[in-house]
């Protein structure tokens, strides 16, 4: 649970501030989040959270894969239901509230596959 909480709020700094300060835009901001919370999450959660002993090479092919996935799925529905829900908001303030609601669909996501895919227990043991 620490894991997913330290990664999420420096990926999620980074997200917002990289929107609101650097005016990088929703997909760049969102994917800042994604680079820097997956770096942390993929070192802490292979280490300490589910305490693989895998090969990291096969790991990390996994663990990309599902992070972009997790990534377009989270951030490409939270835009367009935002958007549409509160319309009448300028898009500043849109992008904002969806790139916390994709931000919190991603940790859902990313969370299972991580623990059934990425870092899945075969036979007792991590593959």
């Amino acid at each position: 649970m620490l894991t997913g909480v330290l990664n999420t709020l420096v990926g999620n700094a980074v997200m917002f501030l990289a929107y609101n300060l650097l005016e990088l835009g929703y997909w760049t901001s969102s994917c800042a989040n994604y680079l820097t919370g997956g770096v942390i999450s993929f070192l802490l959660n292979k280490h300490y959270t589910f305490g693989s002993k895998g090969k990291s090479h096969q790991e990390l092919l996994k663990f990309v894969i599902n992070v972009g996935v997790c990534w377009l799925v989270a951030y490409g529905i939270a835009r367009p239901a935002v958007i549409r829900t509160l319309r009448v908001y300028p898009s500043d303030i849109q992008d904002n509230i969806s790139m916390a609601v994709g931000a919190v669909i991603y940790f859902i996501l990313n969370y299972f596959g991580q623990r059934y895919i990425v870092f899945r227990e075969k036979g007792g043991e991590t593959e």
